[in-house]
């Protein structure tokens, strides 16, 4: 049941991972992002579509920029991984009348 929950949570990071990694070498292009984090080009170029869909990161002629917008989450995500882990914390010791 949390298979799904766990491979959402597993992508998320490699996006959040690339956007990271974007914010501090950019401008920077697929190649040196994949060398970087070590991962394969397809899956760096997903990343970067997907982060760019939600306004995350821009391409440039040198290769992709973080946004404002990306700035603004990478300065409030740890108080939104918090409530998740409480959400999940929540989760483990609630009884099943109180969902």
């Amino acid at each position: 049941m949390l298979e799904k929950l766990k491979t959402e949570i597993e992508l998320q990071a490699r996006h959040l991972e690339v956007l990271r990694v974007v914010e501090a070498n950019q401008p920077i292009g697929i190649m040196k992002l994949a060398d970087i984090l070590d991962l394969p080009y397809h899956r760096v170029r997903y990343s970067l579509r997907v982060l760019e869909g939600m306004g995350y990161i821009r391409a440039s002629p040198s290769g992709a920029v973080a946004t404002e917008r990306a700035l603004e989450y990478l300065d409030s995500l740890d108080s939104n991984i918090d409530e998740m882990i409480a959400l999940l914390e929540g989760m483990r010791d609630s009884p099943s009348h109180n969902l």
